[in-house]
């Protein structure tokens, strides 16, 4: 994937740059991270996680961001995060077997009205690379059974399947 299309597709959730607190959840070498942080406001603060720490040493933001990275299992690891405005994850919640107390220990690390920024491969037919997918429709009634809507923000075709990717802006009922 291209940055351009990174931008394309976080761009509708983050309509104007305000200082924000926010999260990327396997980050890996942090090419949403570096879109996130072209859409956010100077002053504002991205944690990336994963857990390859050598990864994490090739992200590249702009400046006027603050990065913090943390070399941790987003799944399994406690994290020292709260307060968050957003959690973006990008091809990561289809490593998460176990999706609904994961989903439960993240909504701890966001204000009330914080928001999750998902992009996923829009299947639900696992293979070695994707084990545990989420199709946008399985995605819509996992979240809306734990009082979020869903709303598709973006659509990216995949040369690794065929069902392209989805992006989804994941907000609480009350904060729709």
């Amino acid at each position: 994937m291209e940055f351009s299309d990174a931008l394309k597709l976080l761009q509708p959730a983050l309509p104007k740059k305000v200082v924000a607190k926010w999260a990327d959840l396997g980050a890996g070498e942090g090419l949403f991270t570096t879109a996130l942080s072209h859409l956010i406001a100077e002053g504002s603060v991205i944690y990336a996680v994963d857990s390859n720490a050598s990864a994490l040493k090739k992200i590249k933001i702009d400046k006027k961001v603050a990065l913090i990275t943390i070399a941790a299992n987003f799944e399994k690891d406690e994290l020292p995060l709260h307060d968050l405005d957003g959690i973006l994850m990008t091809n990561a919640l289809h490593f998460v077997r176990n999706k609904l107390p994961f989903i439960q220990k993240i909504q701890t690390y966001l204000k009330p009205s914080g928001k999750l920024l998902l992009i996923e491969y829009d299947t639900d037919a696992p293979n070695k690379w994707v084990p545990f997918p989420i199709s946008y429709s399985s995605c819509q009634h996992l979240f809306f059974e734990l009082g979020y809507t869903v709303e598709k923000i973006g659509e990216q075709g995949s040369i690794y399947n065929s069902a392209g990717m989805y992006a989804a802006q994941v907000r609480p009922l009350e904060y729709g």
